[in-house]
C-alpha cells in the first residue's frame, strides 16, 4: 500500500527548485533516521513500481499513451532504484551522495546490475522505459500502440526484480 504525504508547496518548490527528486528525498531521510538497510528501502521501491506498473495498465486500458509512456517509465526506474539498493552498486552510492538519482545513473545502474545478475534484459527494460518516458510522454510521439509493444518487457522486469528483492 502506498501512502501520500502532505507538504507546504514552499518546502517542495524548493525541493524542486534544486533538481531533487521529492520521493527519493524523503525515503533517504527516512532511511537514514529510522536506520533502515537498503533492502527495506528495496522492498518500498518495488511497492512503488507495482503501483505504477498498474497505473500503466489502467492508462493503455484507457488509450492514453501519454500517461501510460510515464507510468511504465516510473514502474522501471523503480525497479531498477530497487535493485542497485538491494546489491548496494556504486551508482546508489552515488546517489545517495548527490541526493537524487540523475537519469544517466538510472542507465549505469541498468548497465552495472545486468553484468553483476547476468541478465540482458534489465538494460532492454531500461532503454525502452526511457524512450517512452521521451517520447511517449515528453514529447507525445508514441500511441498506443507503441505502448503496447514494450508493457510485456516491462511487467517481465517488475516481476523479475519482485523475485530478488523477496530474497
Amino acid at each position: 500500500m502506498v501512502v501520500s504525504l502532505e507538504l507546504p508547496r514552499v518546502i517542495y518548490e524548493k525541493v524542486r527548485e534544486r533538481g531533487l527528486d521529492i520521493e527519493d528525498l524523503v525515503m533517504y531521510a527516512l532511511m537514514n533516521a529510522m536506520q533502515l538497510d537498503p533492502g527495506e528501502l528495496a522492498r518500498a521501491r518495488l511497492e512503488l513500481a507495482d503501483k505504477y506498473l498498474s497505473e500503466a495498465r489502467e492508462y493503455v486500458g484507457k488509450g492514453d499513451a501519454v500517461q501510460a509512456s510515464e507510468k511504465a517509465y516510473k514502474a522501471v526506474e523503480e525497479c531498477v532504484k530497487a535493485l542497485a539498493e538491494k546489491f548496494n552498486i556504486p551508482e546508489y552510492q552515488e546517489a545517495v551522495r548527490s541526493g537524487r538519482w540523475f537519469a544517466y545513473l538510472l542507465g549505469r545502474a541498468a548497465r552495472t546490475l545486468s553484468g553483476k545478475l547476468g541478465e540482458s534484459r534489465i538494460v532492454d527494460a531500461w532503454s525502452r522505459a526511457y524512450d517512452l518516458h521521451m517520447w511517449g510522454f515528453h514529447e507525445g510521439k508514441y500511441g498506443i500502440d507503441y505502448v503496447k509493444v514494450d508493457m510485456p518487457l516491462i511487467e517481465w522486469f517488475v516481476n523479475y526484480t519482485r523475485q530478488l528483492v523477496a530474497r
